[in-house]
């Protein structure tokens, strides 16, 4: 898998649309009505005031205490950049708070201190205690962040947790357990050399140790070499700690038939004799960033029984933290933690081995594009396993009521995972899903309208992502201007340019063309113009001929006009059963509308062919389709001719003896609301439904631009489905990342 590129300007617009920055706050109650503001301020807001002060427990009830993380730096060792400062290191607290939600649904705020003074960032931080219910420092410099964190430990009654030191350390331990489960052998029998005396490395050692390694077995480098009883120079507390009698005074004389080399130091520290010269089967994690101390080619030429791990994503078994906080987090808070102790961390890594043991879902394997089973390249978990959120915060859970540090212990554990997995977002592992496909595809997208800069920016990133190869219609001198308007000057010289004027295929273009449609009122000077002169045709003879293997549109021309273009060269009808599919995306739920696209008024075959295309959608998007034909009626009542049809669809597809669920005419809370589903025992639906089937056009654009415009929906769409060949046709409003999304969909067939 190879590594996104981007240029600077991508980075700061990713950054500064649609609105400065990566997250915003919202309100979970009503603050409509004045009793909304009495209930939510004064005089309401002095009941639970009263309460908590009584009681301050019930501060983790009446308010969001209890899931909700501060992610505190000071900037002074910001990822590989060094002391950045406070505000500089912002960017990076705000990711860190995103992450928090996305993997595990934990609310963060991030908070950058303006003091490299430890004692005043102890007391800064100690004082905010009562607003959250954990602690997350980072990007603090050794040797402060020792103890920073450790203070605040003993002075703070919520888990404090560094994550550049425990959050590498849990990783690499969870990695090591299964290292060894591969090569036979025990952690305690193992020679351990750690490169890299840091923050992260030093916390590696202590967990391994609290794991059952051996301090004898343990020797710590830095850039003096071997740290040994006795050595003065450049040591500290924290690093005299691990320092062992030994007469080794180097990495390399250190690696001798060493077990387990753990790197987290420089690129090019390790050479391919050190790993020559280690005991069998040796385990290699090299997690220098953004380059391992040594890559696992250069380790597996000279050492073909290595077990090799990096901090890379384009190598097998990345060590990444975000495999472990955010599920820390989840499983303290769930239990109101005092800390995050050895016990908790080492539960968390050990519920990462076993999943890594497990057997991998399809679900995941299609998301990265390959058969993914545990071995020697496969000993840490994905991190887009949709199974971590159910699975380690449980073991961190019990692992701190075990301990004691649990202020309310969870009675029913079964209940416990099933809440979780209700926690999970559905919408960002699909999305996560298709790019991955579209990416093993590598197919050759044709963007449309290479005049608008929308598309253009689309195109460099699809092609940039490693999706495939980009190839914009268009004029060459327009295509660069713009380009180098919108920062990508140098993108010119890596997407593909086609001018239709200058084509040497226009001819044969032109004689398909006239093939099709000489008979219907267009002579050869008609034919002349649409493929010379309209992109849309241009394009879609580009894609009949293979000369592209799908294609992206309708960014600047309204939908039905590129339809009637895109007819011209292909049947994309309703009279053979072409159909439009958008798919909303709110609040971690997915919904299909469809006909969103092609037909004005339809029957109920009709209706019935609409929604076996929209199945067919759902299920390549990784969903179980569950079709409600939706009507301002349910079940016949109240009863009317214009509901008739969407009463006698579900009949349709009962005689063909259709696989998918589906049921109606319903209303749309009835689709969507188990609750609503209740008062209707006989009805076929096992949940809510994921596809709605709308009775007209006109009332599937409406809800569209409805949840877009009022609810904030991301949509992707219309789909267009039924098709032999992958088109998709975005809307006039669709930003970069919109007519992108569209591009994977055509990659993936969609459709």
């Amino acid at each position: 898998m190879s590594r996104p590129r981007f240029t600077r300007e991508e980075a700061l617009t990713f950054h500064l649309e649609p609105s400065p920055g990566k997250f915003e706050i919202q309100a979970t109650v009503p603050m409509t009505t004045q009793r909304d503001l009495s209930l939510a301020y004064s005089p309401g807001v002095a009941v639970p005031c009263e309460e908590i002060a009584a009681n301050p427990e019930l501060a983790y009830d009446y308010t969001n205490k209890g899931n909700l993380v501060a992610v505190i730096s000071n900037g002074t060792a910001v990822l590989g950049l060094g002391n950045l400062g406070a505000l500089g290191s912002k960017p990076v607290m705000e990711g860190k708070a995103v992450l928090f939600k996305r993997f595990a649904d934990v609310n963060s705020i991030d908070i950058e201190l303006d003091t490299e003074d430890p004692d005043e960032f102890i007391k800064a931080v100690r004082l905010m205690g009562p607003t959250f219910g954990g602690i997350n420092l980072e990007d603090i410099k050794a040797p402060e962040c020792f103890i920073i964190e450790q203070t605040l430990k003993e002075q703070m009654d919520i888990p404090v947790f560094h994550d550049d030191q425990h959050g590498t350390a849990v990783i690499c331990a969870a990695g090591l357990i299964n290292a060894l489960h591969i090569s036979g052998k025990k952690l305690a029998d193992c020679r351990i050399v750690l490169n890299g005396a840091g923050a992260a490395g030093i916390a590696c050692i202590e967990l391994l140790k609290s794991m059952g390694a051996r301090p004898e077995n343990c020797i710590a480098c830095d850039t003096k070499g071997v740290i040994y009883q006795g050595r003065t120079d450049g040591m500290n507390q924290w690093k005299s700690a691990h320092a062992v009698k030994t007469d080794l005074r180097t990495l390399e004389e250190a690696m001798k038939d060493a077990d387990v080399f753990i790197g987290v130091s420089v690129k090019g520290a390790v050479t391919q004799d050190m790993v020559a010269s280690m005991a069998d089967n040796p385990v290699i994690f090299a997690m220098a960033n953004p380059d391992p101390e040594i890559t696992p080619e250069e380790a597996h030429e000279v050492r073909v029984d290595a077990i090799v791990a990096t901090g890379r994503s384009d190598y097998p078994n990345q060590v990444n933290n975000v495999l472990g906080f955010p599920y820390l987090f989840r499983g303290a808070l769930d239990v109101h933690a005092r800390a995050i102790n050895d016990e908790m961390k080492i539960a968390c890594a050990e519920a990462l081995a076993s999943l890594a043991r497990a057997d991998v879902p399809d679900e995941v394997a299609m998301a990265y594009g390959r058969k993914l089973a545990f071995g020697r390249d496969y000993i840490i978990p994905t991190p887009f396993d949709p199974r971590l959120i159910h699975t380690v915060p449980p073991a961190v859970a019990r692992a701190c009521m075990d301990t004691g540090a649990a202020r309310r212990p969870i009675v029913d554990m079964e209940a416990y995972e099933q809440s979780l997995k209700a926690r999970l977002d559905p919408t960002a592992s699909i999305l996560r899903s298709i790019n991955a496909r579209a990416r093993n595809a590598q197919a050759r997208m044709i963007f449309a309208e290479g005049d608008d800069p929308r598309v253009l920016r689309a195109a460099v990133q699809y092609q940039r992502s490693g999706l495939g190869k980009a190839i914009v219609v268009g004029r060459d001198d327009d295509v660069k201007a713009k380009l180098e308007a919108a920062g990508l000057g140098d993108a010119v010289r890596e997407i593909e340019v086609t001018n239709a004027a200058k084509s040497d295929r226009l001819e044969d273009y032109k004689e398909f063309l006239y093939a099709r449609l000489q008979r219907k009122g267009h002579d050869r000077q008609d034919i002349h113009r649409m493929a010379a002169r309209d992109r849309h045709v241009y394009s879609a003879l580009m894609l009949a001929h293979g000369h592209g293997d799908g294609l992206v549109t309708g960014a600047t021309r309204k939908s039905a006009h590129v339809m009637e273009r895109i007819n011209h060269v292909f049947d994309a009808d309703a009279e053979h059963g072409v159909a439009g599919v958008t798919a909303l995306l709110h609040k971690g739920r997915i919904v299909l509308i469809a006909d969103t696209l092609v037909h004005e008024w339809p029957d109920e075959h009709d209706l019935a062919n609409i929604a076996t295309r929209a199945a067919d959608v759902a299920s390549h998007l990784g969903l179980e389709p569950r079709v409600a034909f939706v009507s301002f009626s349910t079940f016949g009542y109240p009863k009317s001719e214009r509901a008739e049809k969407m009463h006698l669809a579900p009949g349709v597809l009962a005689r063909r003896g259709v696989t998918f669920e589906y049921e109606g005419e319903m209303t749309v809370d009835v689709a969507l609301n188990t609750l609503a589903q209740d008062a209707y025992p006989f009805q076929r639906l096992t949940g809510p439904a994921n596809i709605l089937v709308v009775p007209a056009r006109h009332s599937a654009s409406i809800s569209v631009k409805l949840m877009q415009e009022m609810a904030g929906a991301t949509v992707i769409g219309p789909i267009l489905a039924g098709l032999d060949n992958s088109i998709q046709i975005c809307s006039t409003t669709a930003t970069a990342s919109d007519i992108l999304n569209m591009a994977v969909l055509a990659a993936c067939k969609v459709g």
